[in-house]
Protein backbone atom coordinates (compact mmCIF):
# COMPACT_ATOMS: atom_id res chain seq x y z
CA UNK A 1 0.00 0.00 0.00
CA UNK A 2 2.83 2.04 1.26
CA UNK A 3 5.25 2.13 -1.71
CA UNK A 4 3.19 -0.57 -4.18
CA UNK A 5 0.23 1.75 -5.58
CA UNK A 6 1.97 5.04 -5.69
CA UNK A 7 0.56 8.55 -4.41
CA UNK A 8 -2.76 7.69 -6.44
CA UNK A 9 -4.07 4.25 -5.77
CA UNK A 10 -3.30 3.45 -2.22
CA UNK A 11 -6.28 5.72 -0.89
CA UNK A 12 -8.79 4.09 -2.52
CA UNK A 13 -8.22 0.60 -1.04
CA UNK A 14 -9.49 -2.05 1.16
CA UNK A 15 -13.10 -0.42 0.09
CA UNK A 16 -15.75 -2.85 -1.43
CA UNK A 17 -18.41 -0.21 -3.19
CA UNK A 18 -21.21 -1.26 -5.11
CA UNK A 19 -23.09 1.62 -6.88
CA UNK A 20 -26.41 1.60 -8.53
CA UNK A 21 -27.89 4.79 -10.64
CA UNK A 22 -31.05 2.35 -11.02
CA UNK A 23 -33.82 2.78 -8.65
CA UNK A 24 -35.59 -0.53 -7.09
CA UNK A 25 -38.75 -1.48 -6.37
CA UNK A 26 -40.26 -2.32 -3.22
CA UNK A 27 -41.44 -5.38 -1.78
CA UNK A 28 -41.46 -8.76 -3.17
CA UNK A 29 -40.09 -6.97 -6.41
CA UNK A 30 -37.07 -5.40 -4.39
CA UNK A 31 -36.52 -8.96 -2.48
CA UNK A 32 -36.05 -10.32 -6.16
CA UNK A 33 -33.94 -7.47 -7.44
CA UNK A 34 -31.55 -8.44 -4.01
CA UNK A 35 -31.04 -12.44 -5.05
CA UNK A 36 -30.50 -11.36 -8.68
CA UNK A 37 -28.20 -9.16 -7.72
CA UNK A 38 -26.07 -11.28 -5.80
CA UNK A 39 -25.44 -13.39 -9.40
CA UNK A 40 -25.14 -10.34 -11.29
CA UNK A 41 -21.91 -10.26 -13.56
CA UNK A 42 -20.36 -7.33 -11.66
CA UNK A 43 -20.12 -9.17 -8.80
CA UNK A 44 -19.37 -12.63 -9.86
CA UNK A 45 -16.24 -11.00 -11.96
CA UNK A 46 -15.32 -9.19 -8.85
CA UNK A 47 -14.65 -12.34 -6.84
CA UNK A 48 -13.70 -14.85 -9.99
CA UNK A 49 -10.33 -11.47 -11.08
CA UNK A 50 -10.31 -11.05 -7.57
CA UNK A 51 -8.84 -14.98 -6.40
CA UNK A 52 -7.23 -15.45 -10.08
CA UNK A 53 -4.73 -12.57 -9.42
CA UNK A 54 -4.00 -13.66 -5.91
CA UNK A 55 -3.63 -17.58 -7.25
CA UNK A 56 -1.26 -16.13 -10.18
CA UNK A 57 0.40 -13.87 -7.82
CA UNK A 58 0.98 -15.92 -5.11
CA UNK A 59 2.86 -18.48 -7.82
CA UNK A 60 4.64 -15.98 -9.79
CA UNK A 61 6.58 -14.91 -6.31
CA UNK A 62 6.81 -18.91 -5.33
CA UNK A 63 8.41 -19.55 -9.07
CA UNK A 64 10.77 -16.48 -8.71
CA UNK A 65 11.97 -17.77 -5.33
CA UNK A 66 13.08 -20.91 -5.92
CA UNK A 67 14.86 -19.59 -9.83
CA UNK A 68 16.80 -17.13 -7.39
CA UNK A 69 17.66 -20.36 -4.85
CA UNK A 70 18.78 -22.03 -7.96
CA UNK A 71 21.00 -18.80 -9.19
CA UNK A 72 22.22 -18.70 -5.83
CA UNK A 73 23.76 -22.53 -5.73
CA UNK A 74 24.65 -21.69 -9.00
CA UNK A 75 26.37 -18.86 -8.02
CA UNK A 76 27.78 -20.52 -5.23
CA UNK A 77 29.67 -23.06 -7.26
CA UNK A 78 30.78 -20.82 -9.85
CA UNK A 79 32.54 -18.64 -6.56
CA UNK A 80 34.28 -22.15 -5.50
CA UNK A 81 35.24 -22.84 -9.37
CA UNK A 82 37.10 -18.92 -9.16
CA UNK A 83 38.73 -19.87 -5.97
CA UNK A 84 42.07 -20.49 -8.21
CA UNK A 85 41.92 -17.84 -10.49
CA UNK A 86 40.59 -14.63 -7.95
CA UNK A 87 37.73 -13.38 -10.27
CA UNK A 88 35.51 -11.83 -8.24
CA UNK A 89 31.85 -13.38 -8.56
CA UNK A 90 29.02 -10.18 -8.12
CA UNK A 91 26.52 -10.58 -5.17
CA UNK A 92 23.20 -11.81 -6.07
CA UNK A 93 20.40 -8.74 -5.07
CA UNK A 94 17.61 -9.66 -3.59
CA UNK A 95 14.17 -9.23 -5.75
CA UNK A 96 12.19 -9.10 -2.58
CA UNK A 97 10.84 -6.47 0.12
CA UNK A 98 10.14 -8.40 3.53
CA UNK A 99 7.82 -6.25 5.86
CA UNK A 100 8.72 -6.54 9.35
CA UNK A 101 6.61 -6.27 12.84
CA UNK A 102 7.60 -1.92 12.80
CA UNK A 103 6.33 -2.11 8.66
CA UNK A 104 3.14 -3.73 10.01
CA UNK A 105 2.61 -1.18 12.55
CA UNK A 106 3.37 1.69 11.00
CA UNK A 107 1.67 0.96 7.51
CA UNK A 108 -1.80 1.65 8.58
CA UNK A 109 -0.82 4.72 9.92
CA UNK A 110 1.01 6.04 6.85
CA UNK A 111 -1.87 4.96 4.81
CA UNK A 112 -4.52 7.14 7.03
CA UNK A 113 -1.91 9.86 6.36
CA UNK A 114 -2.01 9.14 2.46
CA UNK A 115 -6.06 8.89 2.81
CA UNK A 116 -5.94 12.83 4.72
CA UNK A 117 -3.68 13.95 2.12
CA UNK A 118 -5.92 12.73 -0.60
CA UNK A 119 -8.55 14.52 1.16
CA UNK A 120 -7.63 17.86 1.58
CA UNK A 121 -5.62 18.26 -0.97
CA UNK A 122 -6.37 16.19 -4.28
CA UNK A 123 -7.45 19.35 -6.50
CA UNK A 124 -4.08 21.03 -5.99
CA UNK A 125 -2.03 17.89 -6.23
CA UNK A 126 -3.87 15.36 -8.94
CA UNK A 127 -1.30 16.39 -11.82
CA UNK A 128 1.05 14.35 -9.70
CA UNK A 129 -0.61 11.68 -8.36
CA UNK A 130 -1.72 10.83 -12.07
CA UNK A 131 1.60 11.00 -13.27
CA UNK A 132 3.18 9.35 -10.78
CA UNK A 133 0.21 6.56 -10.35
CA UNK A 134 0.74 6.34 -14.19
CA UNK A 135 4.79 5.68 -14.23
CA UNK A 136 4.12 3.05 -11.28
CA UNK A 137 1.56 1.46 -13.02
CA UNK A 138 3.48 1.03 -16.59
CA UNK A 139 5.92 -0.98 -14.52
CA UNK A 140 3.73 -3.17 -13.12
CA UNK A 141 1.95 -3.99 -15.94
CA UNK A 142 5.03 -4.75 -17.69
CA UNK A 143 5.40 -7.33 -15.15
CA UNK A 144 2.74 -8.84 -15.62
CA UNK A 145 2.96 -8.69 -19.49
CA UNK A 146 6.54 -10.23 -19.43
CA UNK A 147 4.99 -13.82 -19.07
CA UNK A 148 3.10 -13.51 -22.13
CA UNK A 149 5.85 -11.86 -24.12
CA UNK A 150 8.46 -14.21 -23.38
CA UNK A 151 5.92 -16.91 -24.73
CA UNK A 152 5.51 -14.70 -28.17
CA UNK A 153 9.33 -13.47 -28.50
CA UNK A 154 10.61 -17.13 -27.33
CA UNK A 155 10.79 -18.74 -31.25
CA UNK A 156 12.45 -15.29 -32.46
CA UNK A 157 15.18 -14.72 -29.78
CA UNK A 158 17.84 -16.08 -28.07
CA UNK A 159 17.54 -14.77 -24.81
CA UNK A 160 20.61 -12.30 -25.08
CA UNK A 161 20.56 -8.77 -23.00
CA UNK A 162 20.34 -5.79 -24.65
CA UNK A 163 22.78 -2.93 -23.35
CA UNK A 164 21.25 0.44 -22.80
CA UNK A 165 23.86 2.11 -20.79
CA UNK A 166 23.12 3.55 -17.29
CA UNK A 167 19.33 1.77 -17.73
CA UNK A 168 21.04 -1.10 -17.42
CA UNK A 169 20.19 -4.69 -19.72
CA UNK A 170 16.99 -6.07 -21.10
CA UNK A 171 15.90 -9.01 -22.77
CA UNK A 172 13.10 -8.73 -26.10
CA UNK A 173 10.76 -9.96 -24.01
CA UNK A 174 11.30 -7.10 -21.80
CA UNK A 175 11.61 -4.63 -23.83
CA UNK A 176 8.51 -5.57 -25.79
CA UNK A 177 6.40 -5.80 -22.23
CA UNK A 178 7.00 -2.24 -21.28
CA UNK A 179 6.65 -1.20 -24.63
CA UNK A 180 2.88 -2.48 -24.67
CA UNK A 181 2.63 -1.47 -20.85
CA UNK A 182 3.28 2.16 -22.04
CA UNK A 183 1.09 1.69 -25.21
CA UNK A 184 -1.76 0.64 -22.28
CA UNK A 185 -1.27 3.35 -20.30
CA UNK A 186 -1.33 6.30 -22.94
CA UNK A 187 -4.10 4.63 -24.44
CA UNK A 188 -6.12 4.55 -20.71
CA UNK A 189 -5.21 8.50 -20.17
CA UNK A 190 -6.24 9.64 -23.80
CA UNK A 191 -9.90 7.11 -23.23
CA UNK A 192 -10.08 6.69 -19.48
CA UNK A 193 -11.42 3.63 -20.40
CA UNK A 194 -12.52 1.32 -17.55
CA UNK A 195 -10.88 -1.86 -18.57
CA UNK A 196 -7.54 -0.36 -19.11
CA UNK A 197 -7.70 0.87 -15.81
CA UNK A 198 -8.61 -2.56 -14.59
CA UNK A 199 -5.23 -4.18 -16.28
CA UNK A 200 -3.14 -1.65 -14.98
CA UNK A 201 -4.66 -2.44 -11.32
CA UNK A 202 -4.28 -6.45 -11.96
CA UNK A 203 -0.63 -5.13 -12.93
CA UNK A 204 0.05 -3.59 -9.25
CA UNK A 205 -1.55 -6.24 -7.45
CA UNK A 206 0.26 -9.41 -8.95
CA UNK A 207 3.81 -7.24 -9.01
CA UNK A 208 2.73 -6.32 -5.20
CA UNK A 209 2.32 -9.71 -3.96
CA UNK A 210 5.36 -10.77 -6.48
CA UNK A 211 7.75 -8.89 -4.64
CA UNK A 212 6.63 -7.53 -1.12
CA UNK A 213 7.26 -10.25 1.29
CA UNK A 214 5.99 -11.67 4.95
CA UNK A 215 7.98 -13.53 7.14
CA UNK A 216 5.83 -14.96 9.82
CA UNK A 217 2.33 -15.32 10.67
CA UNK A 218 2.71 -13.17 13.47
CA UNK A 219 3.51 -9.85 11.15
CA UNK A 220 0.81 -11.32 8.96
CA UNK A 221 -1.33 -10.95 11.90
CA UNK A 222 -0.19 -7.67 12.96
CA UNK A 223 -0.72 -6.22 9.35
CA UNK A 224 -4.22 -7.49 8.75
CA UNK A 225 -5.68 -6.57 11.98
CA UNK A 226 -4.32 -2.96 11.66
CA UNK A 227 -5.37 -2.37 8.14
CA UNK A 228 -8.88 -3.67 9.28
CA UNK A 229 -8.74 -1.05 12.31
CA UNK A 230 -8.37 1.52 9.29
CA UNK A 231 -10.44 0.23 6.66
CA UNK A 232 -13.25 -0.07 9.38
CA UNK A 233 -12.49 3.46 10.86
CA UNK A 234 -12.49 5.50 7.16
CA UNK A 235 -15.68 3.75 5.88
CA UNK A 236 -17.94 3.41 9.25
CA UNK A 237 -16.43 6.48 11.29
CA UNK A 238 -15.04 9.72 9.49
CA UNK A 239 -18.36 10.97 9.21
CA UNK A 240 -18.55 12.03 12.52
CA UNK A 241 -15.50 13.67 12.51
CA UNK A 242 -15.49 15.40 8.60
CA UNK A 243 -19.06 15.51 7.72
CA UNK A 244 -18.29 12.94 4.77
CA UNK A 245 -17.52 10.05 4.43
CA UNK A 246 -13.40 10.00 3.38
CA UNK A 247 -12.94 6.81 1.89
CA UNK A 248 -16.08 6.71 -0.36
CA UNK A 249 -14.70 10.14 -0.95
CA UNK A 250 -11.16 9.51 -2.18
CA UNK A 251 -11.92 6.48 -3.87
CA UNK A 252 -15.29 7.96 -5.88
CA UNK A 253 -13.13 11.33 -6.85
CA UNK A 254 -11.81 11.44 -10.78
CA UNK A 255 -8.78 13.57 -11.64
CA UNK A 256 -8.51 16.22 -14.21
CA UNK A 257 -6.42 14.49 -17.37
CA UNK A 258 -2.66 15.46 -17.43
CA UNK A 259 -3.21 15.86 -21.01
CA UNK A 260 -6.22 18.34 -20.54
CA UNK A 261 -4.10 20.46 -17.90
CA UNK A 262 -0.94 20.68 -20.23
CA UNK A 263 -3.46 21.48 -23.41
CA UNK A 264 -5.10 24.65 -21.13
CA UNK A 265 -1.49 26.00 -20.17
CA UNK A 266 -0.41 25.66 -23.96
CA UNK A 267 -3.59 27.29 -24.82
CA UNK A 268 -4.46 24.02 -26.92
CA UNK A 269 -8.21 24.57 -25.88
CA UNK A 270 -9.29 24.83 -29.51
CA UNK A 271 -7.11 22.54 -31.13
CA UNK A 272 -7.25 19.74 -28.69
CA UNK A 273 -10.19 17.83 -27.52
CA UNK A 274 -11.21 17.91 -24.11
CA UNK A 275 -10.15 14.60 -22.80
CA UNK A 276 -12.27 12.80 -19.97
CA UNK A 277 -11.72 12.61 -16.36
CA UNK A 278 -9.08 10.02 -15.24
CA UNK A 279 -10.23 7.21 -12.70
CA UNK A 280 -6.73 6.16 -10.75
CA UNK A 281 -5.96 2.63 -10.81
CA UNK A 282 -6.48 2.26 -6.79
CA UNK A 283 -9.42 0.00 -7.83
CA UNK A 284 -11.14 -2.57 -10.01
CA UNK A 285 -14.42 -1.84 -12.01
CA UNK A 286 -17.23 -4.30 -13.29
CA UNK A 287 -19.68 -3.06 -15.02
CA UNK A 288 -23.05 -5.23 -14.94
CA UNK A 289 -23.58 -6.36 -18.63
CA UNK A 290 -27.17 -6.30 -17.75
CA UNK A 291 -28.15 -3.45 -15.61
CA UNK A 292 -26.70 -0.39 -17.19
CA UNK A 293 -25.56 2.12 -14.65
CA UNK A 294 -24.98 -0.67 -12.13
CA UNK A 295 -21.05 -1.44 -11.27
CA UNK A 296 -18.88 -3.12 -8.75
CA UNK A 297 -15.66 -1.75 -7.06
CA UNK A 298 -13.13 -3.54 -5.15
CA UNK A 299 -10.03 -1.65 -4.09
CA UNK A 300 -6.62 -3.06 -4.44
CA UNK A 301 -5.73 -3.48 -1.14
CA UNK A 302 -8.54 -5.96 -0.60
CA UNK A 303 -6.53 -8.26 -2.98
CA UNK A 304 -2.96 -7.30 -2.07
CA UNK A 305 -3.01 -7.35 1.81
CA UNK A 306 -4.95 -10.97 1.77
CA UNK A 307 -2.90 -11.96 -0.95
CA UNK A 308 0.18 -11.48 0.86
CA UNK A 309 -1.40 -13.93 3.60
CA UNK A 310 -2.01 -16.65 0.78
CA UNK A 311 1.39 -16.12 -0.80
CA UNK A 312 3.43 -16.39 2.72
CA UNK A 313 1.02 -20.00 2.83
CA UNK A 314 2.17 -20.81 -0.32
CA UNK A 315 6.28 -20.75 0.45
CA UNK A 316 5.37 -22.45 3.52
CA UNK A 317 3.29 -25.22 2.19
CA UNK A 318 6.58 -26.10 -0.67
CA UNK A 319 8.65 -25.93 2.44
CA UNK A 320 6.53 -28.56 3.72
CA UNK A 321 6.27 -30.55 1.02
CA UNK A 322 10.23 -30.29 0.20
CA UNK A 323 10.82 -31.69 3.64
CA UNK A 324 8.08 -34.67 3.50
CA UNK A 325 9.95 -35.70 0.03
CA UNK A 326 13.45 -35.40 1.83
CA UNK A 327 12.11 -37.82 4.53
CA UNK A 328 10.09 -39.95 2.12
CA UNK A 329 13.67 -40.85 0.37
CA UNK A 330 14.74 -41.48 3.43
CA UNK A 331 11.92 -43.96 4.58
CA UNK A 332 10.31 -42.18 6.87
CA UNK A 333 6.29 -41.89 5.78
CA UNK A 334 4.53 -38.81 5.81
CA UNK A 335 2.62 -38.14 8.71
CA UNK A 336 -1.13 -38.77 8.13
CA UNK A 337 -3.83 -36.50 10.60
CA UNK A 338 -5.98 -34.21 10.76
CA UNK A 339 -6.09 -32.36 7.31
CA UNK A 340 -3.00 -33.82 5.90
CA UNK A 341 -4.08 -33.30 2.35
CA UNK A 342 -5.68 -29.64 2.82
CA UNK A 343 -2.67 -27.53 2.80
CA UNK A 344 -2.72 -24.21 4.06
CA UNK A 345 -2.64 -22.33 1.28
CA UNK A 346 -6.18 -23.87 0.15
CA UNK A 347 -7.74 -23.25 3.36
CA UNK A 348 -6.70 -19.48 3.19
CA UNK A 349 -8.16 -19.11 -0.37
CA UNK A 350 -11.76 -20.62 0.88
CA UNK A 351 -11.78 -18.31 3.48
CA UNK A 352 -11.09 -15.14 1.62
CA UNK A 353 -13.70 -16.71 -0.83
CA UNK A 354 -16.19 -16.91 2.12
CA UNK A 355 -15.21 -13.40 2.93
CA UNK A 356 -15.53 -11.50 -0.17
CA UNK A 357 -19.06 -13.57 -0.57
CA UNK A 358 -19.96 -12.18 2.89
CA UNK A 359 -18.87 -8.54 2.15
CA UNK A 360 -21.00 -8.59 -1.13
CA UNK A 361 -23.78 -9.71 0.68
CA UNK A 362 -23.17 -7.08 3.26
CA UNK A 363 -23.07 -4.09 0.64
CA UNK A 364 -26.24 -5.77 -1.08
CA UNK A 365 -28.27 -5.84 2.72
CA UNK A 366 -27.05 -2.15 3.87
CA UNK A 367 -27.17 -0.34 0.44
CA UNK A 368 -24.18 1.12 1.52
CA UNK A 369 -20.00 1.13 1.13
CA UNK A 370 -18.37 -1.69 3.21
CA UNK A 371 -15.18 -2.34 4.50
CA UNK A 372 -14.13 -5.34 2.78
CA UNK A 373 -11.32 -6.37 5.26
CA UNK A 374 -13.66 -6.45 8.09
CA UNK A 375 -15.11 -9.85 6.33
CA UNK A 376 -11.76 -10.52 4.35
CA UNK A 377 -9.25 -10.72 7.45
CA UNK A 378 -11.54 -12.92 9.71
CA UNK A 379 -12.14 -15.40 7.42
CA UNK A 380 -8.81 -15.74 5.85
CA UNK A 381 -7.04 -15.10 9.14
CA UNK A 382 -9.43 -17.82 11.96
CA UNK A 383 -9.37 -20.58 8.91
CA UNK A 384 -5.44 -20.62 9.11
CA UNK A 385 -5.52 -20.54 12.66
CA UNK A 386 -7.69 -23.15 13.51
CA UNK A 387 -5.45 -25.23 10.62
CA UNK A 388 -2.62 -25.10 12.15
CA UNK A 389 -4.13 -25.46 15.74
CA UNK A 390 -5.61 -28.31 15.08
CA UNK A 391 -1.77 -29.71 12.98
CA UNK A 392 -0.25 -29.23 16.05
CA UNK A 393 -2.30 -30.90 18.14
CA UNK A 394 -2.03 -33.84 15.80
CA UNK A 395 1.95 -33.72 16.11
CA UNK A 396 2.00 -33.60 19.53
CA UNK A 397 -0.53 -36.51 20.15
CA UNK A 398 1.55 -38.90 17.36
CA UNK A 399 4.18 -37.61 19.26
CA UNK A 400 2.93 -38.71 22.38
CA UNK A 401 2.02 -42.20 21.14
CA UNK A 402 5.57 -42.74 19.68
Amino acid sequence: MSEGFGAGGQQQDDLLLQQSQQSQSQGSGEYQWSSYAMMDSSRVSTCLISMLLIVYGSFRSLNMEQEQREKEKKRQSESTNNLLTGEPIPPEQNKFATLDTMHALCLPLGASVSLLIMFFFFDSMQMLFAVCTAIIATVALAFLLLPMCQYIIRPCSDGNRISFGVCGRFTAAELFSFSLAVSIVCIWVLTGHWLLMDAMGMGLCVAFIAFVRLPSLKVSTLLLTGLLIYDVFWVFFSSYIFNTNVMVKVATRPADNPVGIVARKLNLGGIVREPPKLNLPGKLVFPSLHNSGHFSMLGLGDIVMPGLLLCFVLRYDAYKKSQCTQTAETGVPPPRGVGSRLTYFHCSLLGYFLGLLTATVSSEVFKAAQPALLYLVPFTLLPLLTMAYLKSCDTIARSDRN
